[in-house]
């Protein structure tokens, strides 16, 4: 009975730990890193086609973003999440999936002109489609029990629509008898009243638990109304003339940010400018959207229900302006009245909203607001460091906006909501691993609980490995620095045929015990197939 951590260990992306019991394998999340690498980060111990089943707290890139890669790679178990979280992963891996391979395809055409070797997508929308028809969608608070050995429950973690924390009961057969432990994993946890959805829930009882700890070193200030704090924002920035360009997840801060806004123009904050525009310019967001429209009765909270009842569409209004094909993106920056500007990525990494950003951060008249976290060695990090220049599409452009951040806008707890969270245990944990956080806050918050809750806590690095029955270390993982790694869209041809071929094997072993009838035709596919690429 084995927890091996592989992702967001010591960092704060790439959310993934896998689980060896009573012959099942099984991830818990598979997500892809944003920003820079902190530490080498410890590969799937296992062969991608002999995992059983993955399970998916939420459906956040950095939760979700490598299962394309682990249905290319051969995986062809089940998925299980939350019913939001599906429909969200339905539209999200599809539009990274296209992400990947419209990158490929921008690098392809320098690399062709430079005489370089062409770049291969990590994954393409192929492997999105084939793995989507994997999940499995689940309710809150239903036990189900997977297969012998494993049940599962999902829970609110109240950090987006369908986001969860999962209590898995895993059990085996040992020399002593049958023994079972219940471990359970935090996913994201919320900080509480955030518009829409539902706060976090808590739970009783877990022999190991593994939980975020994004703000582990921090409080967050006193919410302050932040309907009221844009409203200041979007006044000062039209008062000059610009343009208020707000880089934002297309999946849950989007929504958040059309949720305030109704609010100020309902309730007449902007003296002024009673009908100014917004634009969301992402085809993931506008879709985004229709599936918080679709979970209103199962995720959303109280205030917006008493909406809703009374026919008010909490995240619609007039002014509200959805731009979807390439050429109504390219308008809105052809339109110079003031203007509200929403667009994805978050993090300024990729996406529109660079085109929004190349446009609008040289003008000293426009703002770009920030209320999301952003990861460090991301653009959106850089802009908020103060950097004077950055580099936009082979461009240097020049930094002459106003760069904001409205503190207090966060999915995730600070530390006393996590302590809150982790406090709620009725009985003590046998230990508490903490991840997904910066290196030093991982190690911060692990001796916070220690310390003012009496519980057994550790940080674990990327390929530390716990015995579950004995709670002992049986393996540490690289505490090695990671040496800056070329982009994934660069993996190579080989290395997905090396990972075909791996799958072959899994299949092979999978087939002991057939006819020996199948078993000869297949050995003579196999060799067939051999004997055409043998060179």
């Amino acid at each position: 009975m084995i927890l091996e951590f592989l992702g967001a260990a010591h960092e704060v992306t790439g959310s993934c730990h896998y689980l060896e019991f009573a012959g099942k394998h099984v991830l818990v999340d598979c997500g892809m890193e944003q920003g820079a690498d902190i530490y080498v980060n410890q590969e799937i111990p296992v062969n991608a086609a002999t995992i059983d089943y993955v399970f998916v707290t939420h459906a956040h890139i950095d939760h979700s973003g490598l299962l394309p890669l682990l249905y290319n790679h051969g995986f062809r178990g089940q998925i299980f999440a939350t019913k939001a979280t599906h429909q969200l992963c339905e539209i999200m891996l599809k539009d990274s999936a296209h992400i990947q391979m419209f990158e490929a395809e921008w690098k392809n055409r320098k690399a062709k002109r430079a005489g370089k070797p062409e770049v291969v997508p990590m994954y393409d929308m192929n492997d999105a489609m084939g793995v989507l028809t994997h999940f499995v969608s689940c309710d809150y608070q239903k036990i189900i029990q997977v297969c012998e050995g494993l049940k599962v429950r999902f829970v609110d973690a109240g950090h987006l629509l369908g986001s969860s924390s999962i209590e898995m009961w895993i059990a085996e057969e040992t020399e002593s008898g049958r023994e079972e432990r219940k471990i359970v994993f935090s996913g994201d946890i919320g900080p509480g009243n955030r518009p829409l959805i539902k706060d976090p829930e808590y739970i009783k009882e877990a022999d190991y638990v593994v939980m975020e700890s994004t703000y582990g070193d921090r409080t967050h200030a006193a919410p302050p109304d932040f309907a009221v704090e844009l409203a200041r924002v979007i006044a000062d920035t039209f008062s000059r003339g610009g343009n208020l360009v707000i880089p934002a997840f297309s999946v849950g801060r989007t929504q958040e940010m059309l949720y305030f806004i109704r609010r100020i123009k309902m309730e007449d904050m902007l003296k002024g400018y009673p009908d100014f525009e917004v634009y969301v310019d992402s085809p993931l967001a506008v879709e985004a959207t229709t599936i918080f429209n679709k979970n209103v009765a199962d995720c959303f909270d109280d205030e917006a229900m008493e909406l809703v009842n009374q026919g008010i569409n909490p995240i619609g209004f007039p002014g509200l302006r959805m731009a979807i094909t390439s050429d109504e993106s390219k308008m809105i920056n052809f339109d110079e009245r003031p203007k509200v500007i929403i667009s994805a990525s978050g993090m300024c990494e990729a996406g529109r909203i660079r085109h929004h950003l190349k446009h609008n951060l040289w003008r000293k008249d426009s703002t770009i607001l920030f209320v999301g976290y952003q990861v460090p060695g991301t653009l959106g990090n850089s802009l908020l460091g103060g950097a004077k220049e950055v580099r936009l599409f082979g461009e240097t452009v020049e930094v002459q906006a106003k760069i904001e951040n409205l503190p207090g806008i966060s999915g995730h707890a600070d530390v006393n909501q996590l302590t809150k969270w982790v406090g709620a245990f009725e009985t003590k944990p046998k230990r508490v691993f903490v991840v997904h956080g910066e290196d030093k806050v991982t190690e911060q918050f692990a001796d916070h609980i220690q310390r003012e809750l009496g519980l057994s806590s550790y940080a674990p690095y990327s390929g530390d490995a716990f015995d579950l029955l004995t709670g002992a270390c049986i393996r540490e993982g690289s505490r090695e620095a990671a040496v800056k790694k070329k982009s994934r869209a660069s993996s190579n041809v080989f290395a997905r045929l090396l990972a075909a071929g791996e799958r072959l094997i899994a299949v092979i072993q999978k087939c002991e015990g057939m006819p020996n009838r199948e078993l000869g035709k297949f050995a003579d596919q196999i060799n067939e197939l051999c004997n055409k690429w043998d060179r």
